[in-house]
């Protein structure tokens, strides 16, 4: 009973100090600015492409790639929601529909994709039962019931074709061919400059008509954007001297990432608050910093293609005696969770290389080694915390099904 009076007691007198955030939603990764800093380029070029919709005529396809945190979808929701306002004020049928590939049960098959974009269009699709064939026969009947524009707002594009091939950008793409009434145009949105290399030389000619490129923020320009949500987010003299700056150095080391800048500035806040001050200091964006990494490398191990995380999972399971853990060891380790997981293992070298990749996302240290005649393998290096790899060990058996 004394425990409760006591939690009844801290939270009265938590609500009693005045609270740091006025609007916190602000600082979160769904808000929609009104005014976006440092795009004026990019807005306008978007909203050039898209305006003959106004005319009832089809858009280019266009795909958007930068780096993550450079702007690219709050600028296609922005110009998007500005056309639609056009669209309605002048009775011109236009549908945009938005889907983020990222997202679990939406994208991670060919028939998940096509239900979604069909419950957009007003019919829905049971999540599963139904032939692929029918499905497309479904959403063709519902795209095509009456006169208007859709476009398609693939984000993160590159996680969709991971998962399901680039086939269904190839159908998509040619859909028009087989449309009466409606026109469909597709913008996908990628944080992989390489993305689009990579497609069939069919479907990388259809969806690139147009591209737009969204170069990464400076730290000036981070600063800026930061002082601009602050004044919405903050009450008066809440952020101390430098907060700004620090936050925007950090995120301009990370490549000029203005969302990992300003869920930065919205961790510090509640570090802050949690530790009782009245001011967001230089030493809370210090733990916030700490606190966001951790989740940024669950983030990634849990966005891995299954290969990539079947390998993750063979290094970290290498034993931590100071030894040093070499290709073929982690190889070995790997066809065993392959066939715990029915995975079709892939060649030592083909290992070797997701290795590497795995280096470069910085979720270990690879470094290739020559063994003489032997040929070259690589020593890898885990430099994450004890509880932080427990942590990815049990997220990456779930995802692995074991």
């Amino acid at each position: 009973m004394a425990g409760q009076l006591g939690l009844t007691d801290f939270f009265e007198q938590f609500l009693k100090k005045e609270p740091l955030f006025v609007e916190k939603k602000v600082l979160q990764t769904n808000y929609d600015p009104q005014a976006i800093l440092h795009r004026q380029q990019q807005i306008q070029q978007l909203a050039s492409i898209l305006a003959v919709a106004l005319r009832k005529e089809k858009p280019s396809n266009i795909f958007i790639f930068g780096k993550t945190g450079t702007g690219k979808t709050v600028v296609a929701r922005y110009v998007l929601a500005k056309l639609n306002e056009s669209a309605v004020a002048k009775n011109i049928p236009l549908k945009p529909i938005y889907i983020n590939c990222k997202q679990k049960k939406v994208a991670d098959t060919e028939y998940r994709i096509i239900a979604e974009i069909t419950k957009n269009l007003g019919k829905d699709v049971p999540a599963t039962g139904l032939p692929t064939s029918e499905v497309y026969n479904i959403f063709l009947s519902a795209l095509d019931s009456q006169e208007q524009i859709v476009i398609l707002i693939l984000d993160e594009i590159d996680r969709l074709v991971n998962k399901t091939g680039d086939e269904i950008l190839y159908n998509l793409t040619r859909l028009n061919a087989n449309l009466s009434k409606s026109q469909l145009a597709i913008m996908g949105i990628s944080n992989d400059v390489r993305f689009i290399e990579n497609l069939d030389s069919r479907v990388k000619s259809s969806l690139g008509e147009e591209n737009i490129v969204f170069p990464a923020y400076d730290a000036v320009q981070l600063v800026e954007i930061l002082r601009d949500r602050a004044k919405l987010a903050f009450r008066t003299n809440a952020l101390g001297d430098g907060v700004l700056e620090k936050c925007a150095a950090y995120a301009a080391r990370e490549h000029g990432d203005a969302r990992r800048a300003i869920d930065l500035l919205r961790v510090a806040g509640e570090v802050a608050e949690r530790e009782g001050s009245d001011v967001v200091k230089a030493e809370h964006i210090d733990k916030a910093e700490e606190r966001i990494e951790k989740d940024t490398v669950l983030e990634i191990t849990t966005t891995q293609p299954k290969q990539s995380q079947a390998v993750f999972y063979a290094t970290l399971l290498m034993p931590t005696d100071g030894k040093k853990i070499e290709t073929g060891n982690v190889y070995e380790k790997y066809k065993e969770i392959c066939a715990a997981s029915g995975l079709s293992p892939l060649t030592q070298r083909r290992v070797s290389d997701l290795i590497g990749e795995l280096d470069m996302l910085g979720l270990i240290n690879a470094k290739v080694v020559s063994k003489g005649r032997y040929g070259r393998t690589r020593e890898i290096y885990i430099n994450i915390q004890a509880d932080m790899r427990e942590k990815i060990q049990g997220k990456l058996k779930e995802e692995l099904s074991m």
